[in-house]
């Protein structure tokens, strides 16, 4: 995951300088000199979830000084609240290789490709170059989810009627319940690829709204950053962990120390990163 997010940053940090060219500013000529004026923007947004996170770009269209209309594309992941990762690093003489980290009582990832569009607007001097500008900013659109099954490499003392340590990559099933949620057979997770071929949409649609700050609003480069609150409804079952309902005999202290629930829709604050040049 860490791999793919590192190019896709690379990527579209790459691409900002397709979009990027400047103009001149007749606000500045007015003033005795030459200025830019730009009317689009691109920036990439690196977003930081309280449950989870999400890599995107920003394509603005600048109204007014004061106001900016932009659509917005982004990948992501959430997560459920009551998701820990066990870290523990296990290897024994049975099984020659190491164990990965996993989230005890997960059953499926939950991805998110979403496409937006907003408003952003300033309540300070746009066109001041150097200064911060604080401003707000709304967004809204569609999200289409992806459900993909969580894999743990569990420990089977028999396999195809053989009797001998192994370790067998599973998913969870109402059937493997037992063993899936015992951690004494758990050897860590699967690999990260492993389920992609199963994957379930689920459609939904998202909401956002934020405090936006930006260093030199008017300036060649973007360099803002937006604090808000975000929530996304889907409209089906989004079973990220294991719950009671999973279970042919519900037995919760076997799950999590807790009582977890899976909800259909999820409330995120986040911190967006935004880099990127307008033309």
């Amino acid at each position: 995951m860490n791999k793919l997010i590192a190019i896709l940053i690379f990527f579209i940090l790459g691409s900002v300088s397709i979009f990027s060219q400047g103009v001149y500013n007749p606000k500045e000529m007015n003033n005795g000199s030459k200025g830019i004026l730009f009317n689009k923007e691109f920036a990439a947004d690196l977003q930081l979830n309280t449950n989870g996170l999400s890599i995107g770009v920003n394509l603005g269209k600048l109204r007014t000084y004061y106001k900016t209309t932009f659509y917005h594309i982004s990948i992501g992941e959430l997560k459920h609240p009551k998701e820990y990762k066990n870290r523990e690093d296990i290897r024994t003489s049975n099984f020659q290789e190491n164990s990965r980290s996993y989230v005890f009582g997960k059953q499926n990832n939950l991805y998110t490709l979403k496409v937006g569009m907003g408003v952003k607007k300033y309540l300070s001097e746009k066109a001041r170059r150097k200064g911060l500008a604080i401003g707000y900013s709304y967004e809204a659109g569609p999200t289409l989810g992806l459900l993909k099954p969580y894999y743990l490499e569990l420990r089977r003392s028999e396999v195809n009627n053989i009797i001998k340590p192994t370790l067998v990559s599973e998913k969870f099933t109402t059937e493997n319940a037992e063993v899936f949620l015992d951690p004494d057979r758990i050897f860590g997770a699967s690999s990260f690829i492993k389920g992609f071929n199963e994957l379930k949409p689920r459609p939904g649609i998202h909401l956002k709204g934020a405090i936006h700050f930006d260093w030199g609003a008017f300036d060649e480069f973007v360099k803002a950053i937006e604090i808000g609150l975000m929530a996304d409804v889907f409209f089906g079952e989004i079973n990220i962990m294991v719950d009671d309902v999973d279970l042919i005999n519900p037995r919760p202290a076997t799950i999590t120390a807790e009582n977890v629930n899976n909800q259909p829709f999820f409330i995120n604050l986040y911190l967006s990163i935004q880099l990127g040049k307008r033309r």
